[in-house]
Formats: C-alpha cells, sequence, structure tokens
C-alpha cells in the first residue's frame, strides 16, 4: 500500500513470466545453468514467502511447503549437473569451439 513493497499482482506477472519462459528455455536446453539457478531461487522465494511466511515454521512438511522445495532442488540439480545431451546448449557450444 505505501512505500517501495511492489503489489502482489506485479509479483504475480514477474513469477508468471520467469516460469513460462523459463520452463520453455529448460525444455529446450536453452541457457541451463543460469535460467535454473534464476528458477530454483524463485521456488527459494515462493517457499520462504508462501510457505513458511503463512505457517512460521520451516519444515516443509508442517507448511505444505513440499512441491515448492522439491522443485527447488530439482532446479538445483539442473545447475549443478548441466544440460541433457539434446540440449541446445550443445549446440551452441560446438559452433564457438
Amino acid at each position: 500500500e505505501g512505500g517501495m513493497t511492489p503489489s502482489l499482482q506485479t509479483l504475480f506477472l514477474v513469477a508468471g513470466i520467469l516460469e513460462t519462459f523459463g520452463g520453455l528455455a529448460l525444455v529446450l536446453g536453452l541457457l541451463t545453468r543460469p535460467i535454473a539457478f534464476i528458477v530454483a531461487g524463485e521456488c527459494a522465494v515462493i517457499f520462504w514467502w508462501m510457505d513458511v511466511g503463512r505457517t512460521h515454521t520451516i519444515f516443509p512438511a508442517s507448511n505444505g511447503g513440499e512441491v515448492a522445495v522439491l522443485f527447488c532442488f530439482n532446479f538445483l540439480l539442473l545447475v549443478f549437473a548441466g544440460p541433457g545431451a539434446f540440449a541446445l546448449d550443445n549446440l551452441i557450444g560446438r559452433r564457438k569451439a
């Protein structure tokens, strides 16, 4: 309402854009590691703001945040494991070399 706090509608718009275009890029294997890192951060923010903020407990089984935590760690797996064999990242990397 006052100050520099973004409205909930703005936050939902940003989350929707991140999930739509980030998800599409991850399916195609385009910029996999940086996008997976950004989307994992989004999942962490969702967990802390929505699940922990609502119930005041950090345990996902108690606050209903299992899905957010699951996706966060799955995206972190993509950050560290990298893209698969058929990712566009591999084609881009091959042209530069």
